[in-house]
């Protein structure tokens, strides 16, 4: 036990932990992703000549089958590609919006107080399946059909489940139980599957196929609309045929800052990568080249007091930016962070954070091509399972990111209101080195986690431990990390402040971040949270890529 001096205690586990990691290089090509299937599947596209798109979709179907909980036909999307060709970055969402009959009224006259976290009441619009189809349109080399023939071939003919799969199904069975699809799939084997069980979903094969066969429309107007809107109204459902055909994919120029000379490109409102930007414009007035590295405790305070800060400003001001003022070319502007700055205290945590007045589970990979070409997708069901339904005939788990995302108010700017995005946890980064004006400029850094709220601050760990402590992929994605909680989740966010060290931080980390007033909680050596994909551009041109360990995933090299 470490003991501050108001008492406060800590539990730092006394053992030491060492990872004999390395990342993994390559001059054609590489991808990153935390399954094995899913690595392999996109490295069996790369192999074949495919674009850096090609290895994320066929990541993206494999992943719909061995991550079932975490993503899906049935969740959302987004995705940054850097173009080697163009040297621009292009951004992709596919986030639905409530459906039309959702109501703070019709909730509360129900009985709701909060927005429920399952259920067809929790479920929006489904927008991953249009971020594919519209991925594979602009950059797609080789077919669909080749890409998801090893997800469609697994399916039917099952691959067996690792544990972290197994854990989850055991642990969401009440939840899965109480759906007879979800049930016949995941609980087959009782409530507590073991790893090697065989995983089969030929339901999930036939939704593969009936994509290949209609293209998007399948879930907007054709096969699977039909069923997911057939399966809403018998369970009273709000979600509507006329939802799922509205639905449609927004292709834009993706949120820009600068960081010490490099440009930092992130996911667009509703994804609340913008989180990532203000923290680093506010970092760049520090000079870290002093702290000793990403275990400094001095380092740690800096970062974390950064994080609530930017946390506080996308609490108060955010919402969908086609329902309220969403300022967010101010909240990512310099100006902005040089005011913000002067609210960092160095000898003290504020642990009521508020924001500055003006004048929200998931799996994401990397892949980059032989031509430079690179992606950082990711992709979510919100919670595990999501919504814990299955609309029958699909094998595909319903999101539940209307139910998780929402406040259940009309006057606040993430306020449920029909055809509204809630605001998102996903999001996902680029970093370029600027060579001039004429174009987004040299790729330097492909990356992500997943793991809601943590996704942001876990970034920007990540991005600090390569450009500001030189660190290599696996040194960046391995590196002790932090977890301050709370961050967006409306059903969390008035949870005390406490900040959560994994135990491979020395202990005369925690103690001083102790004496700063910081609630210090130690977690496992490697249960910090996330699953850091990185891949790494040298100067060199070698690309170097590296997997978290904390998950189980993988980085593969192309030959």
């Amino acid at each position: 036990m470490t003991q501050g001096a108001d008492g406060r205690r800590a539990f730092l586990d006394p053992a030491r932990t060492s990872d004999p990691g390395r990342p993994v290089w390559s001059a054609e090509g590489l991808v990153a992703a935390p399954d094995p299937y899913a690595a392999a599947s996109g490295l069996r596209a790369l192999q074949a000549g495919g674009h850096a798109v090609d290895a994320a979709l066929a990541m993206a179907a494999m992943t719909s089958l061995t991550m079932p909980e975490m993503c899906g036909p049935g969740g959302d999307a987004f995705a940054l590609v850097y173009d080697a060709g163009t040297r621009r970055v292009t951004g992709f969402n596919g986030s639905g919006p409530a459906p039309e009959a959702a109501t703070v009224q019709r909730f509360r006259g129900a009985g709701y107080e909060t927005m429920p976290l399952t259920g067809w009441w929790s479920v929006a619009v489904p927008g991953a399946v249009g971020v594919w189809f519209e991925l594979h349109r602009r950059y797609g080399r080789l077919a669909l059909d080749f890409l998801w023939e090893p997800a469609v071939r697994l399916a039917r003919r099952g691959v067996p489940m690792g544990a972290r799969l197994a854990a989850n199904i055991a642990q969401a069975a009440p939840l899965l139980a109480r759906d007879r699809q979800a049930a016949a799939v995941f609980l087959r084997w009782g409530h507590h599957p073991r790893p090697t069980d065989l995983l089969q979903n030929p339901d999930l094969a036939e939704t593969l196929e009936t994509l290949l066969r209609e293209g998007p429309e399948a879930i907007t107007t054709g096969t699977l609309a039909r069923r997911i809107a057939e399966a809403s109204a018998e369970a009273g459902g709000l979600l509507t045929a006329d939802d799922l055909a509205r639905q449609a994919p927004d292709v834009y120029r993706p949120l820009v800052t600068t960081y010490r000379g490099y440009r930092v490109y992130e996911t667009a409102p509703p994804s609340q990568g913008l989180i990532l930007l203000e923290a680093l414009n506010i970092l760049e007035g520090f000079d870290l080249s002093s702290y000793a590295g990403p275990t400094d405790p001095e380092a740690v305070h800096l970062m974390v007091e950064i994080k609530k800060m930017a946390y506080a400003d996308r609490n108060a001001y955010m919402g969908d930016p086609r329902f309220v003022r969403a300022p967010v070319e101010e909240l990512i502007s310099k100006s902005w962070a040089t005011r913000r700055r002067q609210a960092f205290d160095p000898d003290r945590a504020d642990n009521r954070p508020v924001a500055m007045a003006m004048a929200g589970d998931t799996t994401s990979f990397v892949a980059v091509d032989a031509d430079g070409n690179a992606v950082s997708f990711i992709h979510s069901n919100s919670s595990a399972f999501g919504a814990g339904v299955m609309p029958p005939g699909t094998g595909m788990m319903m999101n539940n990111r209307a139910g998780r995302g929402f406040v259940l108010a009309e006057d606040h700017p993430n306020g449920l209101a029909p055809g509204k995005r809630t605001m998102h946890t996903l999001n996902t980064y680029l970093v370029t080195r600027a060579t001039g004006d004429d174009d987004d400029g040299e790729l330097v850094l492909a990356g992500n986690t997943p793991g809601g709220d943590g996704q942001p601050q876990w970034n920007l760990q990540v991005i600090v431990n390569v450009l500001d402590f030189g660190y290599d992929a696996y040194r960046a994605v391995a590196a002790p990390r932090w977890t301050s909680f709370p961050g967006t989740d409306p059903a969390t966010l008035r949870s005390p402040l406490e900040l959560r060290l994994e135990s491979r931080f020395p202990p005369e980390t925690a103690a001083v971040l102790l004496q700063k007033g910081h609630v210090v909680r130690g977690v496992g050596p490697w249960a910090g949270g996330g699953s850091a994909m990185l891949v790494v551009r040298r100067d060199d041109g070698v690309f170097e890529g590296a997997a978290d360990p904390r998950d189980g995933g993988q980085a593969l090299a192309a030959v």
